[in-house]
């Protein structure tokens, strides 16, 4: 059997217990609808299926379950949604490539400078046992190129680029590093502690964003948007604290508990007329600042 029929088998299995738990003569009946639409033997023995199963957990690290009581197979999540949403996310953009070829004259992709995801294991390996990590950085604003020991903490994603936050040896303080600015990266075998009152969670409860402004509270912050902008900012909320407070033919007003930061200015000023900030009154004032600003150098 042809590697390329195996992942489109895989496809439609997933595909068909991302709707909802099936039964295994209902998966059975989807790939023979399947086999007869596509012109090819889809179907397995239920040997097979087992074997499929062991395979998608392996490759795509998706796990397929059978509940006894109802006689069903489903995807496991193991508590971790978000976690389970990117493997699927991940499942379908591989399987997708895979399975096509000539892509060019179907996919445009972006072109870009690599994300540094060649160094998500390492250093996600570094961060569950402990072990502290050593590399090259280069900063954005500026051409120096320093070696940097860290006690890596928690890797977090922010507008399609990775950063780790560490607590950097030379210092004792906890930074943010672009993982996409780090080269020659080596985890040691020297561990250590687990920080005091470190918690991943907490540590972005109140952020947009990377930056993380320790002496701050969080904020009440009103924004109104037009209904067609407001439509995107109800299916990809800015924060999970995102609150709507007005729903309208007129506007969208939505309300934030969020610290204000510099990520955050940057974003909402890319909504340019389509956003007003009404509270706070501080906050308003440096958007209008920072519009005037552009303003003027035209």
């Amino acid at each position: 059997m042809s590697k390329r029929r195996s992942l489109l088998r895989y496809t439609l299995i997933i595909n068909k217990l991302r709707s909802r738990p099936c039964s295994l003569q209902e998966i059975m009946e989807r790939l023979e609808s399947e086999s007869e639409l596509r012109g090819e033997d889809m179907l397995v023995s239920n040997r097979t299926f087992q074997r499929d199963v062991e395979e998608i957990r392996s490759l795509y690290m998706i796990d397929i379950r059978y509940d006894v009581s109802r006689r069903v197979y489903y995807i496991h999540d193991a508590g971790e949604p978000e976690l389970s949403d990117r493997m699927l996310e991940a499942f379908d953009m591989f399987n997708t490539f895979s399975i096509a070829a000539g892509l060019s004259a179907y996919v445009h992709f972006e072109k870009r400078r690599g994300s540094g995801t060649e160094n998500l294991y390492g250093l996600l390996h570094a961060i569950k046992n402990r072990l502290l990590a050593r590399f090259t950085y280069e900063k954005f604003w500026k051409e120096e190129i320093t070696i940097r020991t860290v006690q890596p903490l928690l890797l977090k994603e922010f507008k399609n680029r990775w950063y780790i936050l560490a607590r950097d040896c030379k210092d004792d303080r906890v930074k943010t590093f672009a993982i996409d600015r780090l080269s020659e990266l080596e985890i040691t075998k020297k561990h250590f502690p687990i920080p005091a009152g470190f918690d991943a969670e907490k540590t972005f409860r109140f952020c947009f964003g990377i930056i993380n402004p320790q002496d701050e509270e969080p904020e009440d912050i009103i924004l109104s948007f037009t209904p067609t902008q407001g439509k995107y900012i109800k299916t990809l909320p800015l924060h999970p604290s995102q609150e709507i407070i007005d729903d309208n033919a007129d506007e969208l007003r939505i309300k934030l508990n969020l610290c204000v930061t510099h990520d955050l200015v940057m974003e909402l000023l890319s909504y340019g007329p389509d956003m007003q900030v009404l509270q706070p009154l501080s906050l308003a004032s440096e958007i209008k600042q920072a519009h005037h600003k552009a303003f003027a150098q035209y």
